[in-house]
């Protein structure tokens, strides 16, 4: 498997061309804006993308063959990649034996006006991203609120996010948001032929089906049991509205045996995605699978929202993930079964 470094460290953008030129016009144009929201679905480029416009401003605004591109020999670039730039502060959920603190505390959130208002120790630009910023805990954001207010001269902060609509609408509405969409599924395939030339094609195939034009989803599907957990949603879904509680105890049992609880996300985020996907089909009129017939749309996109509720809960709270299974599951049986089912 060869894969691409972290974003802080990738000299490659790909598939968003179009973004970056938005960033470098904009730097260009003479009154370049000094807060940014860079949205899009996981996986698309977005941190990749915040990490390169930061190298590029502190690097003086370098004319590139690409679009804010620096080449990795520059010292602005190893700094930035091994986190020694003295100008470059990030903010990100802090990852601690293996367990992610799934909040950027108002503490940490406060460092980032004093750090923007100090003179730049390389004379240039002072930037701040901010990594998973809707892990910004509500006083976080408000901490943020000055700093969007009354920018600094030279600087800029750079709000990363996959879900914007976690953020308050007072820091959204002192950003200019820029979206990222997914990749079209020729290029994704390229890239997953170039990463994972050991995985058989049809495999890569249904990784790039999986990911819906997200290169970071594909591999992190790809280090996990996707294609495996892939066919366990199958079988599930086709087991409903009345699934073999026995049968539910087992799935639960796999799903939870994995301590770090890949499994477990993968698992939930991938049934998500296939009811998401029967769910459009129904709604244009399309054929749909018989267990759909016996709720209501609504219940199911109520549902569908339930179980990300439920996921994020459980990692968050450290919660007994069996037991997240067998409530989860349980509930889009017909009727519902309890977790203690048997």
């Amino acid at each position: 498997m060869s894969l691409p470094p972290e974003p802080r460290a990738n000299p490659e953008l790909v598939g968003q061309d179009e973004a970056a030129l938005a960033l470098r016009e904009a730097a260009l144009g003479g009154r370049p804006h000094h807060a940014w929201l860079l949205a899009g679905p996981e996986g698309v480029g977005k941190a990749t993308l915040a990490y390169r416009y930061a190298r590029w401003l502190l690097a003086g605004s370098p004319e590139g063959a690409a679009p804010l591109a620096l080449d990795p020999s520059h010292p602005v670039f190893s700094r930035v990649a091994n986190g020694s730039h003295a100008d470059l502060r990030v903010l990100a959920p802090e990852v601690a034996e293996g367990k992610v603190k799934r909040q950027i505390s108002v503490e940490e959130a406060r460092t980032v006006p004093r750090f923007l208002s100090m003179t730049p120790a390389e004379g240039g630009w002072r930037a701040v991203i901010v990594d998973e910023a809707a892990a910004l805990a509500g006083e976080a954001q408000n901490a943020l609120l000055k700093t969007l207010e009354e920018p600094p001269a030279r600087a800029v902060l750079l709000l990363v996010t996959d879900a914007p609509d976690r953020l308050l609408p007072t820091v959204r509405s002192r950003c200019r948001r820029l979206d990222l969409p997914p990749l079209d599924r020729p290029r994704l395939d390229g890239l997953l032929a170039r990463w994972l030339p050991e995985l058989p094609g049809d495999g890569r195939a249904r990784l790039a089906e999986m990911a819906a034009g997200s290169p970071g989803r594909a591999l992190r599907l790809a280090e996990g049991d996707a294609l495996a957990l892939h066919e366990e949603v199958a079988t599930f879904l086709r087991s409903l509205p009345r699934p073999e509680p026995r049968a539910l105890h087992a799935l639960a049992d796999r799903l939870a045996a994995k301590r770090d609880g890949s499994a477990f996300t993968t698992f939930v985020a991938l049934l998500r995605d296939a009811l998401a996907q029967v769910l459009r089909q129904a709604g244009r009129g399309g054929a749909a699978p018989p267990w759909l017939a016996s709720r209501p749309l609504a219940e199911w996109a109520g549902l569908w929202d339930m179980l990300g509720r439920l996921a994020n809960e459980t990692e968050t709270l450290f919660l007994d993930r069996k037991q997240a299974v067998l409530v989860g599951l349980g509930a889009l049986a017909v009727p519902p079964l309890g977790p203690g089912t048997a």
